[in-house]
This record gives structure tokens, C-alpha cells and sequence, in this order.
């Protein structure tokens, strides 16, 4: 009771010393012009040695010295030799390098190509073409085509759909195809979609209408046929490890030693829970068993090169894994043998391994320890000894840059009441510099929306939820206020941080009086994997759980009108956003969902089974996530969007929610939109914007939309 009358008196005084504050501008609230409240910060920076950093600020391109802190202006080498970059690119369907910084042509026809990528000793670029693999030199231009099977469904070197979303992740673009370190060899993934269902995307454009076809894999579906090849890039015959291709596994991103003499590969059975990591001979492709992991629910796969870093001096590798129940660094000698846990400290969830300082033994990483709204920097002997926190304060430390020797690092750090500071650091944790701070010179007198992050204990006392906050501008006493919930929801994809955050539209509303609130559950990551599992066989359940429990609050404690709560998200918060308005319906009144899964039994094999199994081995699981199977519970009102030709999340999950809803003679809005994909552009987009605004005034605000909102 003492704390929530704490907290009462500490708004009240809050909104008392904002009343006499200076209030925003039209421009600061519809054009995101905050310049002389907030500064921005470099954008750019770079270590030139051990203790040289150089980056782009308010004095223009200076060089600080780590040493003593000093600040000089960078010499014109200094800002060449930051920014210098000899990566091929694609330039009007064809590929061209720098070389000595003049643009070199490399190919020269009219077929489209992908994914260029230099090889490391920089005398070759690798790319695919009409899902064939090839390589062209840099000096000669010479191009030799290394695969002659590509078609509409044998891809070499170009993934798969479901390979692309799930598995080596959108930022591959398509690529599955990776250098030896050594350039002597390409590994390469040859999928055959053949058995993988289609999945036909219709769309209203011109006279006969749009039609677009995909090789997609739904829950229990075929997937592609997978083969890993490997291949000089001078061509020639083509080595395949010895995999069958027709089991049912899937392969994960491949690595390679560091001397090139073997291929890692990442294969993982179709139900997920048992990773082996094969060490594949490229002379003739045999393997043998290099490192095996299970668990008992699910394991990701790497999609991001960052479960395997191998020491330089030949001696073994770090391995990130959550089998603990938190992300651990283990390590490894180079046979796969396991040494010591260099992490093993309560509730260390490691996000990334830094940097790796031999000549000591010491490893710097990211993690979420002291608190799982923020990220801090730690060091820690390769014996798992003298852990160590680096970063200082109370604060979210989401970006380090550590120097070339690990002697000094930047970090770049807010909180939900501080705006973003940029700083210098000595290995130590000493501070050395602050380089930059966001807040401008208007900041202390301008009246700005308070923004905080609570916690909330779930129903069963095991976990303290967090929720950041955005409250109204000048709250009364004992007026209630509507609620606007933005969520992503699902296994280990929390957005809940300890982070500053400024917009127009945030201020706006908060004038306007709504209660702006972001949560987390406790399997969003913020409890590590052992929170994450509670997910297994039952997506939705939990997260509704944690939700109604924080809104519960709200009610409770944070004056908010329980005839007003809006939840909205897109994908997985689409489907969130339904199922509150079905499932959830005696909480949640209102929602808004984009691009909206609502029964997994339409969506993709590997991410559905990762989670939910299949409908034959959990169907009370299937049965209990559906949103359909709880649309006679739906009241309130629900806006329903969706992209006609989304690839990710079929148009079929809406439309198959609308009709229940019509056959149950509920009211809602739908909009569709042509052309829409995961997501959609341009004059569409502003429409999709304008189309939230106007949900938000006439369901929570109940007025007219002020025409400065409408884009």
C-alpha cells in the first residue's frame, strides 16, 4: 500500500512540475521537430587502433585519443580509411566492385543476379543467377558457372522460402552460400521444393487480376528437400556432404574452421529439439559427429553466425547456448569437447559475445543480468572467473564498440527518462569521456509526457512483468482514462526495454489523454529460455495471461477506464491483438491487427512445429491458440487489416476470421489492401495510419480527428 501511494503523489508532483513547463509546438508534435530538446547524436564511429577512435559529431570528423580523452580533428586519411569499403554491389541487374575506389563492372547481362559476395582473399565474387551458383574474378571479370540444375524448384545457393524466413533469417536475402575462409572452397545449400505444397497469392490489379505462386510449407506440410554441396570456384565436380536429403531435418547456417579444412553443418530433426553439429570432409564429403545438443522443449537455429566464435590461436571456440535456461558462453577445445561454462552466474542471459582477448583469456559480452529491461557490457575470464560489469549506472547500454585490443570501448546508453548519451570507457570501467549528450538546451524547460518502465508481478508471484508507460499530460484525480496497449507478443520476442523514446505522436496522445503502454510477458525473453518454455505446445495462453494481469493493474492502480482497452500489433501482434478481443475479451474492449495469424495450422512448418508440435501430437494446443475457436466470445470492436498478396501471413487467416465473425452476426472493421504484402508502402501506408487514428478518436477519444493527424 505504501508503495502505490508513493507512486500516486509521485505523478501528481510530476504533472504539477510539467504545468509549468513549456508546452510543445505544432511542428514538435506533427513533424517530429525536436531540434533544441533533443540533439542528435554521431552517426558514425570507428576504432583506428587499441586507442584511437574517430567519429563524425558536433566538432565534424575528430579523433579522440582513449588515453587521456584528448579530442583532434581526423586527417582526410583517417575519414577515407573509416568509411572505406570494396564490398561488390548490384547496380541495374548487374554486379560492380571498387578498385581503387573506381567502380569496376563485373557482369554485364540482362538476367537479374543476387547476393554478390566477396570471397576472402578478394579475388573472386560469388552470386546466383536463376537459382544457379557462380563466381567471377575481380581482376579478370572471368564468370564460371558452378551449379546447372536451377530451376523454378532446384535452387543452388538461393534458399527457400520457409529456409529464408526461418532459418537463415531475412537479412540473408536469399543467400545460402558461404566462403572458406581460405577462398579455396563455397558451401552451398541445393534445396528441391518440388514436394512443398504452393500456395497461390491473388490479387485485383488490371483486367485478368494478379496471380503469384509460392512454394510455402504449412504445419505438417512437405519441406524442401535440402543437399549440402561444396565446390571450388574455378567449378569442376561438386563434393555433397553425406546427408540423405530425403529425412526430415532441417540445416541450419554452416560454418567453417578457420583454416578451411572442414565445414561445420547444423542439422536439426523436424521436431526441433535435438541439434548435431557434423564436421564435414570437403575432399569427399564424410562426417562425423562434432558437438550434440538437446532439450526438452525446442532449440533455435543460428541464423546470425553467432553460436560458433573460434579462438584465432587454433585452440578451440566459444558456443552460445540457452540450454541452461539461460543464453550461456561455453567453451569448446577444436575436437567439440566441452571445457567449463564461462558464464554460469544466476540469471545471465548473454545477448552477444563482443570481444575475444586471447593473450588474457578474457571475454567481453552483452547481457541482460542486473536488471532484463537493460543491457550492459561484462568481462569475464575463459575459467568462467572475476565476472565483471563494465557499463555504469542505471542505464540501457544497447550499443558497444569495443577497440582493436579491447583496451577501451564506446557505449552508447539511455533510460526511459534519459535520452541517449554516448561515452568512452576504459576496460576497467572507468569513464573517460562523454562524447555526446542527446539532451538539447530546451530539454529541462519543455513539458514532456512522463515515460517510465514498471514491473508488475504476474498472478503466480514468479515473475516481475515489465510495462513501460507513456501517461496522459495532466491526469486528474479520480478520472479514469483509455488505454492503447502496443504489443509483438510470442517466444523470446519481448520490446519491452529500459529505453528513451521521443515522437510526436506519443506526446500528442498523451496530451489528448490516452494511456500509451507497451508489455511484455514472462516468454519474451526478459526471463531467459526458462521463461521462453512456458510457451511450448500453448502460444497465446500465457501471453493473455500476463497481459490481462497488467491491464489488471492498470485499472487498479494506474487510473485507466476498463470500458476503453485497446491492444494492437502486427503479425504475431495481430494475432495477439485477435485473440485478446476473443479469448481475452472480458480484459481487452477494443484492438486493432495487421497481417494476423489466427489458427497455426496456417502458417509456416518450421516456426509453428518449433513452438505448437503438430496438430496430431498437441491438438488441444492447435485447438485452444485458434482465435476461431473463440469467436463467440468477441465483443468490443476489432479493426482487421490485412496485405492481399502477404507472402508471410496468408490474406486466408483474416478472411476465415471475418466469415466466422459474419456467421456470428459480430460487427468489426476490415480493410484490405492491394498490393499489400507483409507490410505495404506509399499513399497505402498513410492510408493504413490515418485509418489507426480514426479507430483511436472515435472508439477511446470519442471526438472528431484533428486534421493536423491526418497524413
Amino acid at each position: 500500500m505504501h508503495k502505490l501511494i508513493s507512486f500516486s503523489l509521485a505523478l501528481m508532483l510530476l504533472f504539477s512540475v510539467n504545468a509549468q513547463k513549456k508546452p510543445l509546438t505544432g511542428d514538435q508534435y506533427f513533424k517530429n521537430d525536436f531540434k533544441g530538446i533533443i540533439n542528435p547524436l554521431p552517426t558514425s564511429g570507428r576504432w583506428l587502433d587499441d586507442s584511437h577512435f574517430y567519429y563524425f559529431g558536433p566538432n565534424g570528423h575528430v579523433v579522440i585519443d582513449a588515453k587521456n580523452g584528448s579530442e583532434r580533428p581526423a586527417t582526410e586519411e583517417e575519414q577515407h580509411v573509416a568509411k572505406r569499403t570494396n564490398q561488390p554491389y548490384i547496380k541495374s541487374n548487374d554486379i560492380y566492385i571498387k578498385v581503387n575506389d573506381v567502380p569496376k563492372q563485373l557482369t554485364n547481362d540482362d538476367v537479374e543476379e543476387s547476393n554478390p559476395t566477396l570471397s576472402p582473399d578478394g579475388n573472386y565474387v560469388a552470386f546466383t543467377k536463376l537459382n544457379n551458383l557462380y563466381t567471377v574474378g575481380v581482376n579478370d571479370a572471368k564468370i564460371t558457372q558452378l551449379t546447372f540444375d536451377g530451376s523454378n524448384v532446384i535452387l543452388n545457393g538461393y534458399a527457400s522460402w520457409v529456409y529464408m524466413e526461418e532459418i537463415l533469417g531475412r537479412a540473408s536475402q536469399y543467400r545460402s552460400f558461404w566462403w572458406s575462409p581460405d577462398s579455396k572452397h563455397l558451401a552451398f545449400f541445393r534445396s528441391d521444393d518440388s514436394k512443398v505444397p504452393t500456395y497461390t497469392l491473388t490479387d485485383a490489379i488490371g483486367q485478368h487480376g494478379y496471380v503469384d505462386e509460392i512454394r510455402y510449407p504449412k504445419v505438417g506440410d512437405a519441406n524442401p528437400e535440402v543437399k549440402v554441396g561444396i565446390v571450388t570456384p574455378n567449378g569442376g565436380t561438386i563434393v555433397w556432404a553425406d546427408f540423405n536429403e530425403k529425412d526430415d531435418q532441417y540445416f541450419g547456417l554452416p560454418y567453417w574452421k578457420p583454416d578451411g579444412s572442414t565445414l561445420l553443418v547444423q542439422w536439426m530433426n523436424r521436431k526441433q529439439n535435438e541439434l548435431k553439429i557434423w564436421e564435414v570432409n570437403p575432399s569427399d564429403g564424410s562426417k562425423k559427429t562434432y558437438l550434440t545438443e538437446t532439450q526438452k522443449t525446442w532449440i533455435s537455429l543460428d541464423d546470425e553466425g553467432r553460436r560458433i566464435s573460434f579462438l584465432k590461436n587454433g585452440k578451440g571456440f566459444l558456443y552460445l547456448s540457452d540450454q541452461s535456461g539461460y543464453q550461456h558462453i561455453y567453451l569448446y577445445d577444436m575436437d567439440g569437447h566441452l571445457k567449463n561454462d564461462m558464464t554460469n552466474t544466476p540469471n545471465t542471459n548473454v545477448t552477444d559475445i563482443e570481444f575475444v582477448d586471447e593473450k588474457n583469456s578474457v571475454v567481453y559480452f552483452t547481457a541482460r543480468k542486473e536488471n532484463t529491461a537493460r543491457k550492459d557490457l561484462y568481462r569475464v575470464n575463459f575459467d568462467g572467473k572475476k565476472m565483471q560489469r563494465l557499463t555504469f549506472g542505471d542505464y540501457n547500454h544497447f550499443a558497444v564498440n569495443i577497440s582493436t585490443e579491447g583496451s577501451y570501448f564506446t557505449t552508447t546508453y539511455n533510460n526511459a527518462t534519459t535520452p541517449n548519451q554516448f561515452a568512452m570507457v576504459s576496460s576497467k570501467g572507468k569513464i573517460i569521456k562523454v562524447l555526446a549528450d542527446a539532451k538539447g538546451p530546451q530539454f529541462d524547460s519543455t513539458a514532456l509526457a512522463k515515460t517510465e518502465l514498471i514491473r508488475v508481478m504476474s498472478d503466480d508471484s514468479l515473475y516481475a512483468l515489465p510495462m513501460k508507460i507513456t501517461w496522459p499530460s495532466n491526469m486528474e484525480k479520480g478520472k479514469v482514462y483509455p488505454v492503447l496497449i502496443s504489443i509483438y507478443g510470442g517466444p523470446n520476442a519481448g520490446t519491452v526495454m529500459d529505453s528513451w523514446s521521443l515522437t510526436g505522436a506519443q506526446q500528442w496522445y498523451a496530451k489528448e489523454g490516452l494511456i500509451q503502454v507497451a508489455m511484455d510477458h514472462r516468454a519474451s525473453g526478459h526471463f531467459g529460455k526458462e521463461g521462453v518454455n512456458y510457451m511450448y505446445h500453448n502460444l497465446g495462453y500465457w501471453e493473455m495471461k500476463d497481459y490481462s494481469t497488467m491491464v489488471k493493474w492498470l485499472i487498479a492502480n494506474g487510473q485507466a477506464d476498463p470500458k476503453k482497452i485497446c491492444i494492437t500489433g502486427f503479425s504475431y501482434g495481430g494475432y495477439m491483438t485477435c485473440y485478446a478481443l476473443t479469448y481475452g475479451s472480458e480484459v481487452f474492449t477494443h484492438g486493432m491487427a495487421g497481417g494476423s495469424v489466427i489458427d497455426w495450422t496456417l502458417y509456416d512448418s518450421h516456426y509453428t512445429e518449433r513452438y505448437m508440435g503438430t496438430p496430431s501430437d498437441n491438438p488441444a494446443g492447435y485447438k485452444s491458440s485458434s482465435v476461431l475457436n473463440h469467436a463467440d466470445k468477441y465483443k468490443g470492436m476489432l479493426q482487421i487489416v490485412h496485405g492481399i498478396v502477404d507472402e508471410n501471413v496468408h490474406l486466408q487467416n483474416s478472411i476465415q476470421f471475418v466469415s466466422k465473425l459474419q456467421d456470428l452476426k459480430k460487427d468489426f472493421e476490415f480493410m484490405p489492401y492491394s498490393g499489400g504484402r507483409h507490410g505495404w508502402g506509399g499513399n497505402k501506408w498513410l492510408h493504413y495510419q490515418n485509418l489507426k487514428t480514426k479507430f483511436i478518436y472515435q472508439y477511446l477519444l470519442e471526438k472528431a480527428v484533428p486534421k493536423e493527424m491526418m497524413k
